[in-house]
């Protein structure tokens, strides 16, 4: 394998060769996926930076990445070997006006047509005009330099189990052209990967931890066009799409399909690569907006919500035994390392009923390591969990029945009142959010400061958003709302009765300890209205079922309300869990569930 010095020497002989003084290089592929298939991570091979967010720009002598607070030690301790500069986004300025700023009048931005969207494109452009430097797409110029660029992948292409499915296809089909029809359009195009698995009913795994399979989709009133490999599609899935009305035609002929297209397109800009569109007729009208099926399927159906709780349960069961092997481990005065976490999990996981996989890299910090919300152990890098501290976990696992995402936080040894002050701080901003009651199209972003209280009240905060939404056997982090401090407040964050969440303030101090707590929660409608005047209101339900660990609990610093809620979720983690727990695990689970009191 090529070093990043390399890989960088050739990038930049290549440019050179094809007249280009910047070269970009997202965190993308042509469905602007979060997590990419080997194939497309271009920006983690050139850098060597190895987090899942991050832009890499090359110009002739210099070079630098820009990446979110979750990975700006991780990345600096990555980049820093390669003489690749850290750029800190929030903080430095953007790439877009790095460029602007740091190359001549006239210069020439190369980037990769099938990893920049539609909308980074205009971004970027427009940072760019007033120095008259254009942007251009060199379409081998990638390809000359990144010779062991692996190949495409080829897993089968399956159905989601049916009876874990509550719409058909072909329903969905009606559903997305109803809502075409809406807004003008006479086309669709899709090319997000999870909306695609979705609205066929189909799973993969060309994605790391997500059931997606590489694929677009065309979407007329009277065509239904799937771009994914014939081949690759079990019997059972080809059968099922012919059912539901779609034909199927090879991955790469999507760009040239386009070219016959007429009238009005629907797209999502921020979906959709700008490779995808390249011969599509310049008199075709573009309808941007967000795709329908994104609405559509993070509002889960009653059906659905009943997988998920049972899926939830199954979880909890599995964690019940992890833990009750973890901490018997170390009572024996056993020896574990943060590496160990995983393969734990997954052996508690994968006994547990519609089991599938992991739904992403399992993140075991402890102490220091905690602090860095996206920490990521390695044989290199990891600490042994021994003396006195704090271990968080956050972990998922995919399921016919539904996506997990959890994150508890137990003590080792004997941790500090401090310790413990911040975990009950954190605490407190969880169970605000959970007992929230909130009206119903409320903009996500506009509740997330009540999650914040108890901590701006203590002059403390954490920089991530508090909820993402997650899928149905799907992407664990899935929009279109969003519980983010941050994001501004817009009309597609609405809430929506249905919608699964997560709950996860934390608090991070560098060097010494962080702490999360996080629970999925499903919006459903107040069950005893008070007023209807006021329109309807939602409240949170909590369905994630395993216990929060309390002995890290400043009681003094909890109300009799709050240690109120926390005794009604133990004991319904209790009644749910205790009849798929037996031996060590229900042993464990009981003791952890005991009521709290002051």
């Amino acid at each position: 394998m090529k070093s990043v010095q390399q890989r960088l020497s050739a990038l930049r002989e290549a440019m050179k060769k094809h007249g280009v003084d910047a070269f970009v290089i997202p965190s993308a592929d042509p469905h602007l996926s979060e997590y990419l298939p080997e194939h497309w991570q271009a920006r983690r091979d050139f850098s060597g930076f190895t987090g899942s967010a991050g832009t890499l720009v090359v110009t002739a002598d210099k070079a630098g990445v820009w990446t979110d607070s979750r990975y700006w030690e991780q990345a600096g301790q990555q980049l820093a070997p390669n003489g690749i500069e850290l750029q800190k986004m929030g903080v430095d300025a953007p790439y877009t006006e790095w460029l602007a700023h740091n190359l001549p009048e006239g210069a020439v931005v190369g980037a990769p047509a099938d990893m920049f969207a539609l909308s980074g494109e205009r971004g970027l452009k427009q940072a760019l005009a007033a120095k008259n430097i254009r942007l251009e797409y060199p379409e081998t110029l990638l390809d000359e330099v990144w010779d062991d660029r692996p190949a495409l992948p080829t897993p089968e292409i399956y159905v989601h189990h049916p009876d874990y499915v509550s719409e058909t296809a072909a329903e969905k089909l009606a559903r997305i052209r109803a809502a075409m029809k809406e807004q003008g359009a006479d086309a669709h195009l899709v090319s997000s990967l999870d909306d695609i698995a979705w609205i066929t009913n189909l799973r993969g795994d060309d994605v790391p931890f997500n059931p997606v399979f590489l694929s677009h989709l065309f979407i007329s009133q009277d065509k239904a066009v799937l771009f994914t490999d014939a081949g690759r599609l079990k019997a059972e899935s080809a059968e099922a799409l012919k059912v539901a009305g779609f034909e199927v035609l090879p991955y790469a002929q999507a760009a040239d399909y386009l070219a016959g297209v007429k009238g009005a397109l629907l797209i999502d800009p921020n979906k959709t690569a700008v490779g995808t569109l390249r011969r599509l007729p310049e008199d075709v009208r573009l309808i941007e907006a967000i795709h329908p099926s994104t609405f559509f399927k993070s509002v889960k159906s009653d059906a659905d919500i009943a997988h998920i709780r049972n899926t939830m349960a199954e979880d909890g069961a599995a964690l019940c035994g992890f833990f009750a092997e973890f901490e018997q481990i170390l009572a024996d005065g056993g020896e574990l390392s943060e590496l160990d976490i995983d393969g734990m999990l997954y052996k508690h996981r994968s006994q547990r009923p519609g089991f599938i996989s992991p739904s992403f890299d399992t993140i075991a910090g402890y102490n220091a390591n905690a602090a860095l919300p996206h920490y990521s152990a390695t044989p290199e890098n990891n600490s042994k969990i021994k003396g006195d501290g704090m271990l968080l976990i956050d972990s998922g696992g995919q399921y016919w029945g539904g996506t997990t995402d959890i994150t508890r936080v137990v003590p080792v040894g004997n941790p500090s009142a401090a310790m413990k002050r911040d975990y009950t701080l954190v605490l407190k901003a969880h169970i605000s959010l959970a007992e929230t009651i909130f009206p119903e199209n409320i903009k996500g972003p506009m509740i997330d400061a009540i999650c914040r209280k108890s901590l701006w009240q203590a002059q403390c905060d954490y920089g991530h958003g508090t909820g993402h939404g997650v899928g149905y056997f799907l992407n664990v982090h899935e929009g279109p709302q969003s519980i983010a401090v941050a994001a501004v407040p817009q009309p597609h964050h609405a809430m929506k009765s249905g919608m699964l969440t997560s709950n996860e303030p934390g608090l991070y101090r560098p060097g010494k300890w962080g702490i999360r707590i996080e629970s999925l929660v499903i919006n459903r409608p107040v069950e005893n209205p008070e007023e209807t005047e006021f329109g309807k209101f939602l409240y949170f339900e909590t369905v994630t079922l395993c216990p929060i660990d309390m002995r890290l609990i400043d009681t003094k610093l909890m109300t009799g309300s709050e240690i109120e809620w926390l005794n009604q979720y133990h004991a319904e983690v209790r009644r749910r869990l205790e009849p798929l727990t037996e031996g060590a695990a229900k042993a464990w689970l009981i003791e952890r569930t005991e009521p709290l009191a002051r």
